[in-house]
């Protein structure tokens, strides 16, 4: 009897061991995952389309002769920059050339014969006062000279004209510009009607977009327009000359053009990015990377004050453009709202939260690209 009570004990004290046991492996509750936030208030934001543009010169044109005849020199090379009045090339002036010595010979034999009336005309005029000549001699004399006069002026004129004639041989650059390409060479026979080259000038440039009418109707004077290189940075900056007065009636779209200097080295007919900025106005913005994506559908993760704990509530929102560093948010947050930022993969519906601190939207985003990103993969 008595080994039988101390075994019943020691089996009790053994039983009381192992439920104090269980009661210590039991695991205490997480803490609060730390998180970093960002508040939301209102910033400018700007309502801007993006759209192809063509860069047009606004002076270009196909240099054509003025005469035919075989191209004896080319003084350029696609490509050169030349000043107005440079000569381009040179076209046969051989028979323009002996035409402009004839001329002048004619002139040069009707100003010898006039002179040679006058002295003439002056003589019979002494004459008929000694009464010498007679009056009709005098009368003949006279218009021996009127004739002669106007033989030399039209002699001159023709000279005139052949010089005239003879310079459109050297076909010369009507403005300051860079030359296309040369579609003739040496010996080539050429008339008014054969492509030369071109000449375009690419100090100032319009570029001109197409927009869909209902956005046209929305265009004011001035409205910025914004030239891209391939990754989106802002080129040139300009507004908006030009909205033509009617659509395209095939494709409803509406031309709108821009000028601008170029110093960046664009070149006529190159396709460009441009961005028109319809409106500037305020509106909540979110970091690109705050944003987590399910089936489409993005949500953010706001931080909200529960039964007296700091919880993450996940929201769906509805978003609209992406700037460079955030979305605009068009739905589902309101103004003073704390949204994570940070540890955005971790976090559940409801999850518990200490926020670390609180950032603006541009510097939560910043820091959020420099140490990897936590949204990418919850998409």
């Amino acid at each position: 009897m008595k080994t039988l009570v101390v075994g019943l004990w020691g089996a009790a004290l053994v039983a009381g061991a192992i439920g104090c046991g269980d009661k210590q492996v039991a695991k205490a509750p997480p803490p609060p995952r730390e998180i970093e936030v960002v508040q939301l208030a209102p910033s400018p934001v700007r309502d801007a389309s993006e759209y192809l543009g063509t860069l047009m010169s606004r002076q270009s044109v196909t240099v054509l002769p003025q005469v035919a005849g075989y191209v004896r020199k080319i003084h350029v090379r696609p490509g050169q920059k030349v000043e107005a009045g440079a000569p381009l090339l040179d076209v046969d002036s051989r028979e323009e050339t002996a035409a402009l010595e004839t001329a002048k010979a004619q002139r040069t034999s009707s100003e010898v014969n006039l002179e040679q009336a006058r002295r003439t005309r002056t003589r019979l005029e002494s004459l008929y006062k000694e009464g010498l000549a007679s009056a009709q001699e005098l009368e003949q004399a006279r218009a021996q000279v009127e004739a002669l006069e106007a033989n030399t002026r039209a002699a001159a004129a023709t000279e005139t004209q052949r010089e005239v004639q003879l310079q459109f041989n050297t076909v010369r650059a009507p403005f300051a510009g860079t030359v296309g390409d040369v579609l003739v060479r040496m010996g080539d026979f050429v008339s008014a009607t054969t492509p030369l080259t071109s000449v375009a000038q690419a100090d100032v440039l319009e570029v001109s977009v197409s927009v869909p009418a209902e956005r046209a109707r929305t265009l004011r004077p001035e409205t910025p327009l914004e030239v891209l290189d391939e990754s989106g940075k802002v080129l040139l900056t300009s507004t908006v000359f030009f909205v033509a007065p009617q659509a395209d009636p095939r494709t409803q779209l509406v031309e709108v053009k821009a000028a601008f200097r170029n110093t960046v080295g664009l070149r006529p007919a190159e396709l460009v990015r441009a961005r028109l900025v319809y409106n500037t106005r305020n509106a909540l913005q979110i970091p690109a990377l705050a944003v987590v994506r399910q089936s489409g559908q993005p949500f953010a993760l706001v931080v909200k004050e529960k039964e007296g704990k700091t919880v993450v509530e996940r929201r769906p929102i509805q978003l609209g453009t992406l700037g460079e560093l955030a979305y605009v948010v068009e739905g589902g947050l309101k103004e003073g709202e704390q949204v994570a930022v940070t540890s955005l993969q971790a976090l559940r519906d409801g999850a518990p939260v200490k926020v670390k601190a609180q950032q603006s939207p541009a510097a939560a985003q910043a820091g959020a690209v420099a140490g990897g990103g936590a949204a990418g993969g919850s998409r």
